[in-house]
């Protein structure tokens, strides 16, 4: 490819996202874009009987989700360990913020066979539920949503303490 073919190429900018609204609402470049400013990625690791913050998890390059191949089926991971990636959103209330959106995707990593299981589509779909301020753990294990409720207890008090009842009920804590 000479230098004259790569200055006709376009840039492909079809989904964007960023910190902030750059654009002021001038709908220009960025318009249409989603910000991630205020959402975290919890991993909760129930055969460690831990939760833990892993940002890199908003690009799918957390540390248990790397060096492995995905399956769209869990029976091709049958020796898959269970962990949760949550997308937690965080909201500014009255009271100041709190836990507004939780929604936890299921994950199956193999790290021996270097086999996983993540539905891709399940995991946008509950990021953008929690961008929404829903909240999404009813199909989460009993321990995992304890260790989930106890971490974010843990992590920020206050945030903890001004986030609605229905967060807390379904965390059972």
């Amino acid at each position: 490819m000479s230098a004259d073919d790569s200055s006709k190429k376009k840039p492909k900018n079809s989904f964007t996202i960023i910190k902030d609204d750059s654009n002021d609402g001038h709908g220009g470049y960025g318009a249409g874009s989603i910000s991630l400013e205020n959402m975290s990625s919890v991993i909760v690791d129930p055969n460690e009987d831990r939760a833990y913050v892993d940002m890199a998890a908003m690009h799918a390059r957390s540390e248990i989700e790397r060096r492995v191949k995905y399956f769209p089926e869990k029976d091709a991971v049958p020796d898959g360990k269970l962990y949760w990636i949550v997308w937690v959103n965080v909201e500014r209330g009255e009271n100041g913020p709190y836990y507004a959106g939780v929604a936890g995707s299921e994950l199956r990593v193999d790290k021996p066979n270097k086999r996983a299981y993540k539905s891709m589509a399940e995991h946008v779909t509950y990021m953008e539920k929690s961008l929404k301020g829903k909240i999404i753990v009813e199909h989460m294990d009993d321990h995992s949503k304890k260790l989930l409720g106890d971490f974010l207890a843990e992590f920020n008090a206050d945030m903890w303490n001004n986030s609605t009842d229905e967060l807390k009920k379904a965390l059972k804590v």
